[in-house]
């Protein structure tokens, strides 16, 4: 793998960010939105919310939505990778640029909601510093939005529909991997989800808690999981997602 081809690639598709207003909305505006919404209706003591129990959920909603973004513009680019034996670019830099420049959206995601959480009065039991081991555990968790993303796109025969199926992968993330109420059966559902142990993991960590067993079980999941997505993603892609 070329690295000076890789680091070409990382900087197009952060270029995109800029010049596509839809993903300029989806990856950054669109976190910064929910982060304001979701702090002022559902941080409320009398829903038994807090603050700080609102923040866990607001990062796996910036974190999942990447799933669609991916999934568009992977589909966007079929054309081009089928031209890659013509060009020095290998399918492998390709995608490889993709999960970085992800990640790195995610990161930046993670730095727009813990601002505007700040400054409407989060404060983590676990100080900055809780803040900062949150953001190599949320890349992480990209890993897995990317993955699915990948998958998506390989069974989408357009970006419209890219975006349509993506919802698949969201809509069960959000509503059994966020700050949703759970009830006994639908926590047993929820653990399938990975998002559900991405904001149990920040959770605990915020709370001060993150030094207990249930939060390194928390990353372990999340660290197997997402590579295991990611890699199924990335097979599948080679294989199918390019003819």
């Amino acid at each position: 793998m070329n690295s000076h081809v890789l680091g070409a690639l990382v900087d197009m598709e952060l270029k995109k960010l800029i010049r596509h207003p839809v993903n300029l909305f989806m990856n950054l505006l669109f976190p910064a939105l929910l982060t304001i919404v979701f702090m002022f209706t559902f941080s409320d003591p009398e829903l038994g919310m807090s603050i700080n129990s609102v923040v866990p959920g607001l990062v796996v909603y910036a974190v999942i939505f990447l799933i669609m973004t991916v999934a568009q513009s992977f589909s966007s680019d079929k054309k081009l990778l089928r031209r890659l034996n013509t060009t020095p670019m290998t399918s492998t830099e390709f995608i490889s640029s993709q999960i970085i420049s992800n990640m790195i959206v995610a990161i930046v995601q993670l730095i727009i909601v813990f601002t505007l959480a700040y400054v409407m009065g989060f404060r983590p039991e676990s100080g900055f510093g809780g803040i900062v081991l949150a953001l190599p555990l949320t890349a992480i968790f990209a890993l897995s939005s990317v993955g699915l993303g990948l998958i998506t796109s390989t069974v989408s025969k357009n970006p419209e529909m890219a975006v349509g199926l993506s919802f698949l992968f969201i809509l069960p993330q959000m509503f059994f991997g966020t700050f949703m109420p759970l009830s006994s059966s639908t926590e047993v559902i929820a653990k399938f989800v990975p998002s559900y142990y991405l904001f149990d993991a920040l959770k605990l960590l915020f709370e001060g808690s993150w030094m207990n067993p249930p939060f390194f079980y928390d990353i372990a999941v999340i660290s197997s999981v997402s590579i295991l997505i990611v890699i199924i993603g990335i097979v599948l892609f080679k294989k199918y997602g390019s003819r």
